[in-house]
């Protein structure tokens, strides 16, 4: 598309600097927060947070991956559950988001 402006990811790539990812589960078993962000408003503050320390960009995950063992997968409905109320809310703080996902 000619004229258009550069999409905010491909400016951070440009800048040719670390780009910092802030990861955001909201999942109730996740290994690192203890399921502290399954409160879509609490998960948005705490990514708003993560962008005031520095990330760039917010992966959000709905699925615990566990990788000490004893992840229990989510089903699909489940997933997008968790992920559908935070979505919004993360878009519109103005950095790029990405899903992980099994």
């Amino acid at each position: 598309m000619q004229g258009a402006a550069p999409s905010i990811l491909a400016r951070l790539v440009a800048d040719h600097r670390p780009v910092i990812m802030g990861i955001l589960n909201v999942t109730p078993d996740s290994f690192s927060d203890g399921g502290q962000f399954i409160d879509p408003a609490s998960a948005i503050e705490r990514a708003r947070n993560m962008i005031k320390e520095g990330a760039h960009i917010i992966d959000v995950g709905g699925e615990s991956t566990r990788p000490y063992a004893g992840a229990k997968s989510a089903t699909l409905e489940e997933e997008l559950g968790r992920l559908h109320p935070v979505l919004p809310g993360l878009i519109e703080l103005g950095v790029p988001v990405s899903i992980v996902t099994m």
